[in-house]
Protein backbone atom coordinates (compact mmCIF):
# COMPACT_ATOMS: atom_id res chain seq x y z
CA UNK A 1 0.00 0.00 0.00
CA UNK A 2 1.30 2.98 -1.08
CA UNK A 3 -0.91 5.44 0.40
CA UNK A 4 -5.03 5.33 1.37
CA UNK A 5 -7.95 7.85 2.17
CA UNK A 6 -6.52 9.81 -0.72
CA UNK A 7 -10.62 10.14 -1.82
CA UNK A 8 -12.75 8.61 -4.86
CA UNK A 9 -8.80 7.96 -6.98
CA UNK A 10 -9.24 7.49 -10.65
CA UNK A 11 -6.40 7.49 -12.65
CA UNK A 12 -2.63 8.32 -11.94
CA UNK A 13 0.72 9.69 -13.53
CA UNK A 14 3.93 9.80 -12.14
CA UNK A 15 6.89 12.26 -12.70
CA UNK A 16 10.76 11.62 -13.31
CA UNK A 17 10.97 11.78 -9.82
CA UNK A 18 8.73 9.51 -8.56
CA UNK A 19 5.98 11.91 -7.69
CA UNK A 20 2.54 10.38 -8.14
CA UNK A 21 -0.34 12.48 -8.76
CA UNK A 22 -3.47 11.20 -8.81
CA UNK A 23 -6.96 12.96 -10.31
CA UNK A 24 -9.71 12.26 -7.59
CA UNK A 25 -13.55 12.54 -8.38
CA UNK A 26 -16.48 13.72 -6.83
CA UNK A 27 -19.16 13.06 -8.95
CA UNK A 28 -20.71 9.42 -10.51
CA UNK A 29 -21.84 7.06 -7.99
CA UNK A 30 -20.22 9.10 -5.27
CA UNK A 31 -22.53 12.58 -5.64
CA UNK A 32 -23.68 12.08 -2.00
CA UNK A 33 -20.45 11.49 -0.49
CA UNK A 34 -18.16 14.33 1.00
CA UNK A 35 -14.84 14.27 -0.59
CA UNK A 36 -11.81 15.06 1.51
CA UNK A 37 -10.49 18.67 2.35
CA UNK A 38 -8.71 20.51 -0.29
CA UNK A 39 -8.01 20.07 -3.90
CA UNK A 40 -8.96 16.73 -5.81
CA UNK A 41 -5.40 16.71 -7.16
CA UNK A 42 -3.55 14.69 -5.11
CA UNK A 43 0.07 14.64 -5.12
CA UNK A 44 2.30 11.86 -3.39
CA UNK A 45 5.93 11.45 -2.34
CA UNK A 46 8.17 8.82 -0.80
CA UNK A 47 10.89 10.94 0.58
CA UNK A 48 12.58 8.48 2.36
CA UNK A 49 11.73 5.35 -0.12
CA UNK A 50 10.56 3.01 1.89
CA UNK A 51 7.94 2.25 -0.79
CA UNK A 52 5.19 3.99 1.46
CA UNK A 53 4.15 7.77 0.63
CA UNK A 54 5.21 10.15 3.71
CA UNK A 55 4.38 13.61 1.84
CA UNK A 56 0.74 14.49 0.52
CA UNK A 57 -0.15 17.78 -0.94
CA UNK A 58 -4.05 18.86 -2.51
CA UNK A 59 -4.06 21.50 -5.24
CA UNK A 60 -6.69 22.57 -7.59
CA UNK A 61 -10.19 23.64 -6.64
CA UNK A 62 -11.66 22.41 -3.94
CA UNK A 63 -15.53 21.48 -3.56
CA UNK A 64 -15.84 25.13 -1.47
CA UNK A 65 -14.51 26.44 -4.60
CA UNK A 66 -17.10 24.83 -7.12
CA UNK A 67 -14.67 22.30 -7.61
CA UNK A 68 -15.64 18.71 -9.09
CA UNK A 69 -12.32 16.81 -9.43
CA UNK A 70 -12.08 14.19 -12.62
CA UNK A 71 -11.19 11.12 -14.20
CA UNK A 72 -8.05 11.98 -16.97
CA UNK A 73 -4.79 13.13 -16.23
CA UNK A 74 -1.58 12.91 -17.79
CA UNK A 75 2.34 14.78 -18.19
CA UNK A 76 3.77 16.91 -20.68
CA UNK A 77 6.26 19.56 -20.93
CA UNK A 78 6.83 20.31 -17.55
CA UNK A 79 2.79 20.33 -16.74
CA UNK A 80 0.26 18.40 -15.11
CA UNK A 81 -2.82 18.15 -17.27
CA UNK A 82 -6.19 17.48 -15.07
CA UNK A 83 -9.86 16.61 -16.08
CA UNK A 84 -11.99 19.42 -14.25
CA UNK A 85 -15.49 17.99 -14.92
CA UNK A 86 -15.88 19.95 -18.61
CA UNK A 87 -12.48 21.42 -19.14
CA UNK A 88 -8.84 20.02 -19.71
CA UNK A 89 -6.74 21.92 -17.09
CA UNK A 90 -2.74 22.34 -17.54
CA UNK A 91 -0.53 23.33 -14.63
CA UNK A 92 2.67 24.36 -13.87
CA UNK A 93 5.23 22.19 -12.35
CA UNK A 94 7.89 23.87 -9.79
CA UNK A 95 11.29 22.19 -9.74
CA UNK A 96 10.24 19.91 -6.77
CA UNK A 97 7.33 18.33 -8.85
CA UNK A 98 4.28 20.66 -6.82
CA UNK A 99 1.73 21.80 -8.75
CA UNK A 100 1.83 25.59 -8.93
CA UNK A 101 -0.88 28.31 -9.68
CA UNK A 102 -5.09 27.84 -10.90
CA UNK A 103 -4.02 26.74 -14.18
CA UNK A 104 -4.91 27.77 -17.65
CA UNK A 105 -8.07 25.78 -19.15
CA UNK A 106 -6.66 23.84 -22.75
CA UNK A 107 -10.18 22.80 -23.67
CA UNK A 108 -13.44 23.53 -22.33
CA UNK A 109 -17.05 23.02 -23.29
CA UNK A 110 -16.71 19.05 -22.95
CA UNK A 111 -19.96 17.39 -22.56
CA UNK A 112 -20.81 16.09 -19.40
CA UNK A 113 -24.08 13.80 -17.99
CA UNK A 114 -25.58 10.92 -19.11
CA UNK A 115 -24.03 7.46 -19.36
CA UNK A 116 -20.53 8.25 -19.44
CA UNK A 117 -19.65 11.63 -17.76
CA UNK A 118 -15.57 11.18 -17.64
CA UNK A 119 -13.17 12.84 -20.08
CA UNK A 120 -9.92 10.52 -19.78
CA UNK A 121 -7.31 11.54 -22.11
CA UNK A 122 -3.42 10.78 -23.08
CA UNK A 123 -1.21 13.05 -24.54
CA UNK A 124 1.97 11.88 -27.63
CA UNK A 125 5.47 12.69 -27.30
CA UNK A 126 4.16 15.03 -30.31
CA UNK A 127 1.87 17.07 -27.83
CA UNK A 128 -1.01 15.90 -29.64
CA UNK A 129 -3.89 15.85 -27.11
CA UNK A 130 -6.58 12.84 -27.13
CA UNK A 131 -9.89 13.01 -25.49
CA UNK A 132 -11.76 9.90 -24.87
CA UNK A 133 -16.00 11.06 -24.70
CA UNK A 134 -17.93 7.86 -23.32
CA UNK A 135 -22.06 7.83 -24.85
CA UNK A 136 -24.64 9.16 -23.07
CA UNK A 137 -26.95 6.30 -23.63
CA UNK A 138 -26.19 2.62 -23.70
CA UNK A 139 -26.88 1.81 -26.99
CA UNK A 140 -28.70 5.33 -28.49
CA UNK A 141 -32.25 4.19 -27.69
CA UNK A 142 -34.59 5.04 -24.84
CA UNK A 143 -33.91 2.74 -21.59
CA UNK A 144 -37.64 0.79 -22.14
CA UNK A 145 -37.69 -2.92 -23.77
CA UNK A 146 -37.67 -3.01 -27.33
CA UNK A 147 -36.75 0.42 -28.29
CA UNK A 148 -35.20 0.75 -31.36
CA UNK A 149 -31.89 2.74 -32.34
CA UNK A 150 -32.23 6.23 -32.92
CA UNK A 151 -31.26 6.84 -36.75
CA UNK A 152 -29.47 8.64 -37.13
CA UNK A 153 -28.15 8.63 -33.39
CA UNK A 154 -27.55 12.45 -32.81
CA UNK A 155 -25.10 11.93 -30.15
CA UNK A 156 -21.87 10.65 -32.20
CA UNK A 157 -21.87 14.22 -32.99
CA UNK A 158 -20.59 14.23 -29.24
CA UNK A 159 -20.21 11.72 -27.65
CA UNK A 160 -18.69 7.81 -27.68
CA UNK A 161 -15.44 8.70 -29.85
CA UNK A 162 -11.74 9.76 -29.45
CA UNK A 163 -11.23 13.74 -29.85
CA UNK A 164 -8.23 15.51 -31.08
CA UNK A 165 -6.39 18.44 -29.71
CA UNK A 166 -3.36 20.26 -29.21
CA UNK A 167 -1.71 20.14 -25.48
CA UNK A 168 0.64 23.28 -25.88
CA UNK A 169 -2.61 25.46 -27.29
CA UNK A 170 -4.88 27.05 -24.54
CA UNK A 171 -8.11 28.25 -24.67
CA UNK A 172 -9.37 25.58 -27.37
CA UNK A 173 -13.16 24.60 -26.91
CA UNK A 174 -14.96 21.34 -27.81
CA UNK A 175 -16.83 20.93 -31.01
CA UNK A 176 -17.67 18.05 -32.97
CA UNK A 177 -15.16 19.07 -36.06
CA UNK A 178 -12.16 17.88 -33.81
CA UNK A 179 -13.16 14.50 -33.87
CA UNK A 180 -10.46 11.80 -34.25
CA UNK A 181 -12.56 8.45 -34.16
CA UNK A 182 -15.95 7.58 -33.51
CA UNK A 183 -17.76 4.64 -32.12
CA UNK A 184 -15.77 4.29 -28.78
CA UNK A 185 -18.81 3.51 -26.84
CA UNK A 186 -16.27 4.19 -23.19
CA UNK A 187 -12.82 4.34 -24.05
CA UNK A 188 -11.07 4.91 -20.55
CA UNK A 189 -7.64 3.33 -21.11
CA UNK A 190 -5.48 4.72 -23.76
CA UNK A 191 -2.05 4.80 -24.16
CA UNK A 192 0.62 4.49 -27.00
CA UNK A 193 3.07 2.18 -27.57
CA UNK A 194 6.61 2.20 -28.20
CA UNK A 195 6.08 2.04 -32.55
CA UNK A 196 3.32 5.04 -31.98
CA UNK A 197 0.36 2.46 -32.01
CA UNK A 198 -2.62 4.61 -29.95
CA UNK A 199 -4.09 1.29 -27.93
CA UNK A 200 -7.77 1.64 -26.12
CA UNK A 201 -9.61 -0.12 -23.75
CA UNK A 202 -13.86 -0.36 -24.84
CA UNK A 203 -16.19 -0.90 -22.38
CA UNK A 204 -18.79 -2.92 -23.75
CA UNK A 205 -23.16 -2.22 -24.19
CA UNK A 206 -25.09 -3.36 -21.14
CA UNK A 207 -29.18 -4.82 -20.75
CA UNK A 208 -29.57 -7.05 -23.74
CA UNK A 209 -31.45 -10.12 -21.68
CA UNK A 210 -33.55 -7.21 -19.51
CA UNK A 211 -34.14 -5.36 -22.97
CA UNK A 212 -34.42 -8.22 -25.58
CA UNK A 213 -35.36 -11.30 -23.55
CA UNK A 214 -36.30 -13.25 -26.58
CA UNK A 215 -33.66 -13.28 -28.25
CA UNK A 216 -30.74 -13.34 -25.36
CA UNK A 217 -31.05 -15.57 -22.40
CA UNK A 218 -30.21 -14.50 -18.83
CA UNK A 219 -26.93 -16.38 -19.31
CA UNK A 220 -26.36 -15.02 -22.52
CA UNK A 221 -27.27 -11.25 -20.81
CA UNK A 222 -23.78 -12.01 -18.35
CA UNK A 223 -22.07 -13.16 -21.65
CA UNK A 224 -22.44 -10.47 -23.78
CA UNK A 225 -20.40 -8.35 -24.84
CA UNK A 226 -17.03 -8.35 -24.79
CA UNK A 227 -15.10 -5.78 -23.78
CA UNK A 228 -11.99 -4.72 -25.77
CA UNK A 229 -8.68 -3.53 -26.26
CA UNK A 230 -8.25 -2.15 -29.40
CA UNK A 231 -6.06 0.10 -31.74
CA UNK A 232 -7.27 3.58 -32.31
CA UNK A 233 -6.85 4.89 -36.39
CA UNK A 234 -7.70 8.54 -37.27
CA UNK A 235 -11.14 8.12 -39.38
CA UNK A 236 -12.17 4.61 -38.04
CA UNK A 237 -15.35 3.56 -36.51
CA UNK A 238 -15.53 0.93 -33.79
CA UNK A 239 -19.34 -0.27 -33.67
CA UNK A 240 -21.21 2.24 -31.12
CA UNK A 241 -24.00 1.78 -31.03
CA UNK A 242 -25.35 -0.65 -34.01
CA UNK A 243 -22.66 -3.36 -33.55
CA UNK A 244 -21.12 -5.18 -30.26
CA UNK A 245 -18.43 -7.51 -30.15
CA UNK A 246 -19.19 -11.23 -29.76
CA UNK A 247 -16.51 -13.19 -28.18
CA UNK A 248 -17.25 -16.28 -29.26
CA UNK A 249 -17.64 -16.29 -32.80
CA UNK A 250 -15.22 -13.44 -32.97
CA UNK A 251 -16.77 -11.02 -34.62
CA UNK A 252 -18.81 -7.64 -33.80
CA UNK A 253 -22.60 -8.18 -34.41
CA UNK A 254 -25.60 -6.12 -35.30
CA UNK A 255 -27.33 -4.96 -31.71
CA UNK A 256 -31.13 -5.81 -31.80
CA UNK A 257 -31.60 -1.88 -31.77
CA UNK A 258 -30.78 -1.76 -35.29
CA UNK A 259 -32.29 -4.75 -36.58
CA UNK A 260 -29.79 -7.64 -34.95
CA UNK A 261 -30.65 -11.42 -33.81
CA UNK A 262 -27.69 -11.96 -31.97
CA UNK A 263 -25.98 -13.52 -35.19
CA UNK A 264 -26.35 -10.86 -38.05
CA UNK A 265 -23.37 -8.87 -38.90
CA UNK A 266 -24.69 -6.96 -41.68
CA UNK A 267 -22.81 -3.26 -41.84
CA UNK A 268 -20.65 -4.26 -39.06
CA UNK A 269 -18.36 -6.20 -41.11
CA UNK A 270 -17.03 -2.89 -42.25
CA UNK A 271 -16.26 -1.77 -38.36
CA UNK A 272 -12.60 -2.06 -36.19
CA UNK A 273 -12.51 -5.02 -34.76
CA UNK A 274 -10.49 -5.38 -31.23
CA UNK A 275 -6.60 -6.60 -30.68
CA UNK A 276 -8.28 -8.60 -27.37
CA UNK A 277 -11.32 -9.23 -25.49
CA UNK A 278 -12.11 -9.89 -21.90
CA UNK A 279 -15.57 -10.90 -20.29
CA UNK A 280 -18.67 -8.94 -20.23
CA UNK A 281 -19.62 -6.25 -17.57
CA UNK A 282 -15.62 -6.39 -16.20
CA UNK A 283 -15.32 -2.52 -16.98
CA UNK A 284 -12.01 -1.32 -18.35
CA UNK A 285 -11.40 1.69 -16.58
CA UNK A 286 -7.48 2.00 -17.31
CA UNK A 287 -5.03 0.69 -19.19
CA UNK A 288 -1.08 1.12 -19.65
CA UNK A 289 1.46 -0.68 -21.69
CA UNK A 290 4.41 -2.12 -20.09
CA UNK A 291 7.50 0.24 -21.03
CA UNK A 292 9.76 0.35 -17.63
CA UNK A 293 12.47 -2.74 -17.27
CA UNK A 294 12.55 -3.66 -14.27
CA UNK A 295 9.33 -6.57 -14.46
CA UNK A 296 10.76 -9.62 -16.42
CA UNK A 297 10.88 -9.63 -20.31
CA UNK A 298 7.69 -11.66 -20.77
CA UNK A 299 5.78 -7.94 -19.67
CA UNK A 300 7.70 -5.99 -21.69
CA UNK A 301 5.87 -4.12 -24.39
CA UNK A 302 2.37 -6.23 -22.80
CA UNK A 303 -0.92 -4.10 -21.43
CA UNK A 304 -2.20 -3.73 -17.98
CA UNK A 305 -5.53 -3.21 -17.50
CA UNK A 306 -7.59 -2.28 -14.46
CA UNK A 307 -10.65 -3.51 -14.13
CA UNK A 308 -13.24 -1.55 -12.22
CA UNK A 309 -15.68 -5.05 -12.07
CA UNK A 310 -19.28 -5.72 -12.77
CA UNK A 311 -21.73 -3.68 -12.50
CA UNK A 312 -25.24 -5.32 -13.88
CA UNK A 313 -27.71 -5.88 -11.51
CA UNK A 314 -28.09 -10.20 -11.41
CA UNK A 315 -25.92 -13.00 -12.19
CA UNK A 316 -22.41 -13.65 -11.67
CA UNK A 317 -19.89 -10.31 -11.14
CA UNK A 318 -16.61 -10.24 -12.09
CA UNK A 319 -13.22 -7.78 -12.88
CA UNK A 320 -12.23 -6.00 -9.54
CA UNK A 321 -8.89 -7.21 -10.15
CA UNK A 322 -5.82 -6.17 -12.79
CA UNK A 323 -4.78 -8.41 -15.85
CA UNK A 324 -1.76 -8.45 -17.76
CA UNK A 325 -2.66 -8.83 -22.41
CA UNK A 326 0.68 -9.91 -24.16
CA UNK A 327 1.10 -7.83 -27.36
CA UNK A 328 3.36 -7.99 -30.09
CA UNK A 329 3.27 -6.19 -33.32
CA UNK A 330 -0.04 -4.69 -32.73
CA UNK A 331 -1.51 -7.91 -32.01
CA UNK A 332 -2.66 -10.20 -28.88
CA UNK A 333 0.75 -12.52 -28.33
CA UNK A 334 -1.09 -15.01 -25.99
CA UNK A 335 -4.46 -15.40 -23.80
CA UNK A 336 -4.97 -12.60 -20.73
CA UNK A 337 -3.44 -13.37 -17.35
CA UNK A 338 -5.13 -12.42 -14.10
CA UNK A 339 -2.14 -10.48 -12.10
CA UNK A 340 -3.58 -9.12 -9.33
CA UNK A 341 -6.95 -9.34 -7.57
CA UNK A 342 -8.69 -10.20 -4.15
CA UNK A 343 -9.05 -5.74 -4.74
CA UNK A 344 -13.21 -6.60 -3.54
CA UNK A 345 -12.60 -8.30 -0.65
CA UNK A 346 -15.48 -10.68 -0.08
CA UNK A 347 -17.73 -8.53 -2.11
CA UNK A 348 -17.61 -8.25 -5.95
CA UNK A 349 -20.64 -5.87 -5.81
CA UNK A 350 -20.40 -2.19 -6.50
CA UNK A 351 -21.74 -0.79 -3.41
CA UNK A 352 -20.14 -3.47 -1.22
CA UNK A 353 -16.74 -4.44 -2.82
CA UNK A 354 -13.86 -3.17 -0.15
CA UNK A 355 -11.63 -1.53 -3.14
CA UNK A 356 -12.79 -1.40 -7.03
CA UNK A 357 -9.62 -1.02 -9.51
CA UNK A 358 -9.55 2.38 -11.56
CA UNK A 359 -6.36 3.87 -12.65
CA UNK A 360 -3.15 2.55 -13.59
CA UNK A 361 0.53 3.55 -14.47
CA UNK A 362 4.28 3.18 -14.69
CA UNK A 363 6.45 4.74 -13.06
CA UNK A 364 10.15 5.56 -14.22
CA UNK A 365 11.39 2.83 -12.02
CA UNK A 366 9.42 0.36 -13.55
CA UNK A 367 7.32 0.24 -10.51
CA UNK A 368 2.80 -0.10 -11.34
CA UNK A 369 0.89 2.04 -9.47
CA UNK A 370 -3.33 0.94 -8.95
CA UNK A 371 -5.72 3.64 -7.68
CA UNK A 372 -8.94 2.74 -5.67
CA UNK A 373 -11.74 4.83 -6.04
CA UNK A 374 -13.65 3.38 -3.57
CA UNK A 375 -12.11 3.41 -0.51
CA UNK A 376 -9.15 5.73 -1.71
CA UNK A 377 -5.89 3.77 -1.75
CA UNK A 378 -3.31 3.95 -4.29
CA UNK A 379 -1.01 0.05 -4.27
CA UNK A 380 2.71 -0.20 -5.90
CA UNK A 381 3.77 -3.30 -7.29
CA UNK A 382 7.57 -3.96 -7.55
CA UNK A 383 9.28 -6.96 -8.88
CA UNK A 384 12.38 -8.56 -6.95
CA UNK A 385 13.87 -11.62 -7.93
CA UNK A 386 14.26 -14.99 -5.67
CA UNK A 387 17.91 -15.43 -4.53
CA UNK A 388 17.01 -18.63 -2.78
Amino acid sequence: MFADHVGHARHVVVGPDNTVYVNTWSGGYYANDKPPEGGFIVSLKDRDRDGVADVTARSGPSTSQGGHGGTGIALFNQHLFVEERSKVVRYELSPDGSVGGRGNVVVDGLPVGGAHPVHPFTIDDRGRLFIAIGSGTDACAEPSPHAPGKKPCEELATRAGIWLYDADRTGQHFSPKERYATGTRNAEGLDFDRAGRFYATQHGRGHLHEKWPELYTEQRGFELPAEELTIIKRGASYGWPWCYFDGAPGKRVLAPEYGGDGKKVGACAHEENPVAVFPAHWAPNDMKLYKGSSFPEAYHGGAFIAFHGSFNPAGPRGGYNVVFQPLKNGAAAGPFQVFAEGFAGGQKEPDRAAHRPSGIAVGPDGALYITDDEAGRVWRIVYKKDHR
